[in-house]
């Protein structure tokens, strides 16, 4: 596959990555051997970036993951995340930062970090001391590369002028797209972008249901997108991203992540799927070229992205 620089530091990945917090149950029950499956599978197709957080099921998905990569762990970028506590209150004091480091290299069972992100902007810890602390990491060989989530240009700026930030990441995708206003900075500083749910939370692999309609357990069932009003508005421009796809013979999951990589040779998606065939899917969209016409016809679509928030009410990262 394909492979794609991001940022100054030596990063690179394959052009398509691979999100592994849906193999744990955050969008509804699963079997850890389907993960495992489904990560080696993707492996052997040329992914590369494989994304996880002592977040996901706390230390459970990383384990996951860990267990999946054993066989190929050299040839892999792992990239992991700190700041949060259980009770999902923000922590990236260096003394946190530093044990989080140490529970994910044991459930990963790995002795580096690739890709360190702090996971979400912590208002009472300066950013110079978070990335001072990974830089301790880095210069110490237990990470290799700094990232952030969700931050905006202030943040960027303070943290690179401490330790180079190799990506910014953040969701990205036909549905959302906020974060395009950060993209001069991103090409100023040289960062390249993670793009989580590059597929709308998986609106834009198509046969999806109303929220009531999940289950219990499923971040979709308190989704905006999914919501009545919302819910409908993006089905019928859904349904007109299919008949797009159809004419060009890809799926319409296909288009949406070629869209994403059309927009700057300094991004990767991450879809994340609990399926070897969806995983192969996905990858076909790296070879995939969207005409200026197609593109147009797109826009036309989707001008201003999805309908309805991608956060329910107080849970949207605030930008600083």
């Amino acid at each position: 596959m394909q492979q794609r620089k991001l940022g100054r530091e030596g990063l690179a990945s394959s052009a398509v990555g691979f999100g592994a917090m849906g193999i744990s149950p955050v969008y509804g029950p699963g079997r850890e051997q389907d993960g495992i499956d489904t990560i080696r599978a993707a492996h052997d197709l040329g992914v590369t970036f494989f994304d996880t957080a002592e977040q996901y099921g706390w230390g459970e998905n990383e384990k996951i993951v860990g267990r999946a990569v054993r066989g190929f762990r050299d040839d892999i970028v792992i990239a992991t995340k700190f700041g949060f506590l259980r009770d999902f209150s923000l922590n990236s004091r260096p003394e946190h930062i530093r044990q989080v480091l140490q529970n994910s290299l044991r459930n990963l069972g790995v002795d580096h970090i690739d890709v360190l992100y702090q996971h979400r902007l912590d208002p009472d810890v300066p950013i110079e001391d978070v990335a001072g602390t990974v830089k301790e990491f880095i210069d110490a060989g237990t990470v290799r590369y700094f990232g952030l989530s969700e931050v905006g240009d202030a943040t960027i700026r303070r943290a690179h002028s401490v330790q180079p930030v190799s990506v910014l990441q953040t969701e990205y995708s036909l549905f959302e797209r906020d974060v395009e206003a950060l993209f001069p900075t991103l090409t100023e500083l040289n960062i390249g972008l993670v793009a989580y749910s590059p597929l709308g939370r998986g609106f834009l692999t198509g046969g999806v249901k109303p929220a009531h309609e999940y289950d219990a357990s499923d971040y979709r069932r308190t989704d905006p997108r999914w919501q009545p009003g919302h819910f409908e508005k993006n089905v019928n421009a859904t349904r007109r991203l299919t008949e797009l796809a159809k004419a060009k013979g890809v799926t319409v999951a296909q288009l949406a992540l070629a869209w994403v990589l059309s927009r700057g040779e300094h991004i990767v998606p991450i879809p994340g799927t609990r399926s070897p065939q969806r995983v192969a899917e996905n990858v076909g969209a790296a070879n995939l070229t969207l005409s200026d016409r197609e593109l147009a016809r797109i826009d036309e679509i989707l001008p201003n992205g999805g309908f309805g928030a991608r956060y329910a009410d107080g849970h949207l990262p605030v930008w600083e």
